[in-house]
């Protein structure tokens, strides 16, 4: 991938965004990451991604990834899709109820083709042979109707004679061809595919949870290691025409700009089994009414901003219930190893991640300080989102919660195109509540976790020389330090298609959230790290904004590319030439 020159001289590298956890392991981006979950994988949601399909702008891509580290090696049972789980996608378009406006249900069925057999695939027939039902709603989930019945998911990838040899095998020309035959369209006008593909999510496990004892891409010696590589996971992918989605059934082209918020959604995943499950003999028995056991919105926020102790009530909550869990954002734990009157100095691997203290000489972001709390009320506020009068108290709610002016608006609420929330372009030095050049808009205040995009933004191409996996980030770079982005204008930026305003396969949100806490997102609006003085300085370019950009965890991509067409996704890793580890 391309890197994204920043002051012709800064690369924006990827880094693991590790968490120090008092009492339990974690992984991933939403691998095992509660209690409960972790011995449930058929019900374990991995990841979720929304983005306009680079290929087919017309149309928002919704990925949502279940079942972690699949080993392509699993057999003879290997994992596939539940039989007893409801998979849903959700999405929001309208802030107005509780209830979703539209949802994609998915439940599976596998059939045994030859019960003589201890293979999972000889002589043409397959066994735990998987098919699904799709079903929408768009009242909320009282009423429903079946858009895909019998669907196909592909056969797991085991290898050359089980799926290419005519003989005693499926005889299929490759095993890309059954992925492809797999592409359903549904009666309503989406397309579909569900099945096993290579997991996109790529981290140095190894080196994030020996207490983010980071490896440096191109060190010597013990090199990092992506501990996803290798691995496979079960995707659910639709693809949906943008009128589809948005609220009242325009297309893209009737946007005002392409900020426009009637094109902003919210969208998150969940799994849901039934209460009860009885054992018997070989065989186990499922009633009762269905208890949600795992979602996922926006990424990472179950690992490393939910404690412990209310993992899995997060798992099973609805976001219309979020408000509870606010205060875990407006205090980020993660912080606390960010800070070396906390525990800064015990996280030597994030020594070069420290969150402002005294920004612009007076606001101090660590946790349990006042931020802006003193221009709460004040006529500096007037008018813009930190006013009383646009959102009521959720930005600037008590003086003991810093980070609701930045990371609870990113997770919960999308980012308003108002002032402060515009790039620091354009504002008088010093100023940072005043207008500046606005290069997001994905504000859709429902208070709770959900991945949030605005289908409007353009789409970036994979080809641009500026594409970047630091999404908005490094949109904001761009728009800062571009002279052709030099104004307050409306107007495409490379990459403001990408995380946090939704999520593309390429995105390290791992990177871009873990920027963001040590508080990057601050500065790109005008609250400047510590080491800027007003009329002193002569950029913000400083060391402090330079070590957040330059930081670098070891692996700065997935270990495959990804497809050019839906479902995007790679095919899964073929269990007969596997290699458990890559190493970059």
């Amino acid at each position: 991938m391309r890197k994204f020159n920043f002051s012709k001289k800064m690369r924006l590298l990827p880094v693991f965004l590790a968490v120090m956890s008092l009492s339990v392991s974690t992984y991933a981006s939403s691998h095992r990451e509660a209690p409960l979950i972790s011995n449930d994988p058929q019900a374990d949601n991995t990841d979720l991604y929304a983005f306009r399909s680079p290929d087919d702008p017309n149309t928002i891509t919704i990925i949502a990834n279940y079942i972690p580290f699949g080993s392509p090696e699993g057999g003879p049972n290997y994992f596939t899709f539940g039989t007893n789980i409801r998979y849903e996608i959700h999405i929001k378009n309208e802030a107005t109820s509780a209830l979703d406006d539209i949802t994609y249900r998915f439940t599976f069925s596998q059939t045994n083709q030859d019960t003589t057999t201890f293979f999972n695939i000889r002589l043409g027939k397959q066994n735990l042979k998987t098919t699904y039902n799709c079903e929408k709603s768009v009242d909320g989930g009282v009423t429903w109707t079946t858009i895909v019945s019998g669907g196909i998911v592909p056969p797991p990838n085991i290898g050359p004679r089980s799926i290419e040899n005519a003989t005693v095998g499926l005889g299929a020309p490759n095993y890309m061809s059954l992925m492809t035959g797999a592409i359903a369209t549904a009666s309503s006008g989406e397309k579909v595919f569900c099945g096993p593909v290579d997991d996109p999510f790529f981290v140095d496990l190894a080196g994030a949870f020996d207490l983010a004892n980071m490896r440096p891409s191109g060190l010597s010696g013990n090199a990092p290691k992506d501990g996803l590589a290798r691995f496979n996971c079960h995707t659910i992918a639709i693809k949906v025409p943008i009128n589809m989605l948005q609220a009242t059934g325009l297309s893209v082209s009737s946007a005002t700009n392409i900020l426009d918020s009637r094109f902003v959604i919210g969208v998150w995943a969940s799994a849901s089994r039934p209460q009860i499950r009885t054992l018997a003999s070989g065989s186990s028995t499922y009633s009762g009414s269905w208890i949600q056991v795992s979602r996922i919105g926006m990424p990472l926020t179950n690992e490393v901003i939910i404690p412990v102790g209310m993992k899995d009530k997060w798992n099973a909550s609805n976001p219309a219930n979020d408000v509870q869990y606010a205060k875990y954002f407006s205090n980020p734990e993660l912080a606390l190893y960010m800070d070396n009157s906390a525990f800064g100095t015990a996280v030597p691997g994030l020594n070069a991640l420290r969150i402002q203290t005294a920004s612009l000489g007076s606001f101090d972001f660590r946790n349990g300080h006042k931020g802006l709390w003193a221009l709460k009320g004040s006529s500096a506020v007037a008018g813009t989102a930190l006013d009383d009068a646009a959102f009521g108290t959720v930005l600037l709610p008590d003086s003991m919660s810093p980070r609701a002016v930045d990371i609870l608006p990113i997770f919960y609420t999308g980012v308003p195109n108002l002032a402060p929330y515009q790039l620091a372009t354009g504002k008088p030095a010093g100023n940072p509540l005043a207008a500046g050049k606005p290069f997001i808009n994905n504000f859709l205040p429902t208070l709770g976790d959900m991945l949030r995009l605005n289908m409007a933004v353009p789409v970036t191409s994979r080809t641009d020389p500026n594409f970047s996996s630091e999404g908005i980030l490094a949109a904001a770079v761009m728009g800062l330090t571009v002279s052709a982005y030099n104004n307050t204008s409306i107007e495409s930026i490379p990459n403001m298609d990408g995380f946090p305003n939704g999520r593309r396969l390429e995105d390290d949100v791992t990177t871009i959230e873990l920027q963001a806490v040590s508080g990057v997102a601050l500065a790109a609006i005008g609250l400047w790290y510590d080491d800027y003085t007003v009329g002193v300085s002569a950029s913000p370019v400083t060391t402090a904004l330079g070590n957040v950009l330059g930081f670098n965890a070891g692996i700065t991509h997935n270990d495959t590319t990804f497809q050019s067409t839906f479902p995007y996704v790679q095919q899964p890793w073929r269990g007969y030439d596997h290699t458990l580890q890559a190493r970059f």
